[in-house]
């Protein structure tokens, strides 16, 4: 396993380019599934161990893909599917994989999807699929840890979450295109990742409005076609370049991203100190000699991202105060949270809330990363930190960020990866 060895005490500065998003990628690339014929261009596809994966399973279920991690370009031809099982061995490997239950039951009428792996987060049943499909008039069952989900043809209806779910909205959104009438989807993700997706689809063929509000209306259509698309830039690899310059006190741009869809973030940051400046497609940070504690409390977009609690997280731990950090999302977030004390962080978790007593300094230390996110938090915080650390376990942050060690050494961090 790789590791980082990291110097602590250099800020950051220039200007960095954010690659696709990959919470975009993964589920545009499972809906071309539904694409009977000819071949797609999907460019902006970020280089991540995440993309490689449902690159493999849908490879493994009949589909042909190039892909140029270089030129971050994929075409895919999904003419020649005709296999629907998704295999354990692939599924266990994240959680966005469960997407191809979507587009296989609409394309072959059956699919059979093992439950999925990722990060340790906690539970995160795949209910609102499943239940979802059910009101579309699919037949499930479950049989040693595979869904089974059987339908000749998925009639719309409404369908209910009881909170947003952004896999949950895309995959029923896969089922829902080819659909016999209309659709509706209540309490729908309004992600920009999700409308990044429906862009896609809708560029199939695909009649699909109220992206990016609660209330999503999908009218059946006969069939798609391919097309091109170009992924959005990925706004949490923004939010943490955001966060990193706020930690170390320094300065940076980042481009390739909509700002808007980091406004919850942005604020927080301005809270603590950061002096922040929008335009378009790019944001320019600088932090101060000493971050404000901040409150902050997690929330499904546009409230704070859950993916981003444990970079502002370790922002807080130099904050010259005591912050305090609730997450309403995933019940293990905080699984990052004795690591960031074995840096000397002072931090107490009570329920779903922490409380961040700001320190002077951090110190240099070995430290494991369980998760992608989790692992980003404490890269930043070994850069805070004094002396040398080591980040054990970073085959999790390579799953969403690609070449992490490279951009942050680009930025005036001293920071390699050793095998």
């Amino acid at each position: 396993m790789d590791k980082f060895v990291i110097k602590g005490g250099k800020k950051l500065n220039g200007r960095i380019k954010v690659e696709g998003s990959k919470n975009a990628a993964l589920p545009i690339i499972a809906s071309t599934i539904l694409l009977k014929k000819g071949t797609s261009v999907l460019s902006n596809v970020p280089p991540l161990r995440d993309i490689y994966t449902i690159k493999k399973v849908l490879e493994y279920i009949g589909a042909v893909i190039d892909y140029d991690p270089v030129k971050m370009r994929m075409q895919i031809d999904c003419s020649g599917i005709n296999n629907n099982i998704a295999p354990y061995d692939l599924m266990r490997q994240m959680r966005a994989s469960f997407l191809v239950l979507g587009p296989l039951l609409a394309r072959l009428g059956e699919a059979r999807v093992s439950l999925p792996g990722g990060c340790t987060l906690g539970p995160r049943p795949v209910d609102y699929h499943i239940q979802g499909f059910r009101i579309l008039g699919a037949e499930i069952t479950e049989d040693a840890g595979y869904i089974i989900a059987r339908s000749k043809k998925l009639k719309g209806a409404t369908v209910y979450f009881d909170r947003p779910s952004h896999t949950g909205t895309e995959n029923i959104l896969f089922g829902a295109v080819t659909a016999n009438g209309t659709t509706r989807i209540v309490n729908a993700a309004c992600d920009p990742e999700v409308i990044d997706v429906t862009r896609f689809l809708n560029a199939c063929g695909a009649k699909i409005k109220g992206a990016g509000t609660p209330a999503i209306i999908v009218e059946g259509v006969k069939s798609l076609k391919p097309a091109n698309h170009k992924v959005a830039g990925d706004r949490l690899v923004a939010g943490t370049y955001m966060c990193g310059a706020a930690i170390t006190g320094g300065s940076v741009e980042i481009t390739g991203f909509d700002p808007m869809h980091l406004t919850m973030v942005s604020r927080k940051l301005y809270e603590m100190g950061c002096e922040i400046a929008e335009k378009k497609s790019s944001l320019s940070i600088t932090g101060p000699k000493k971050l404000r504690p901040v409150r902050v409390v997690t929330f499904p977009f546009p409230g704070y991202p859950t993916d981003l609690l444990p970079c502002i997280m370790a922002a807080a731990t130099t904050a010259s105060g005591t912050s305090r950090i609730k997450e309403t999302v995933f019940e293990d977030r905080f699984s990052h949270m004795m690591e960031l004390r074995r840096l000397g962080a002072d931090i107490n978790v009570a329920m779903n809330e922490a409380t961040v007593h700001g320190v002077n300094k951090l110190r240099g230390a070995s430290v494991m990363a369980s998760e992608i996110r989790g692992g980003a938090g404490l890269t930043l915080a070994c850069l805070a930190a004094s002396g040398k650390s080591e980040l054990l376990r970073v085959y999790h942050i390579d799953r969403g960020y690609a070449g992490l060690e490279k951009k942050l050494s680009s930025l005036g961090a001293d920071i390699k990866r050793v095998s």
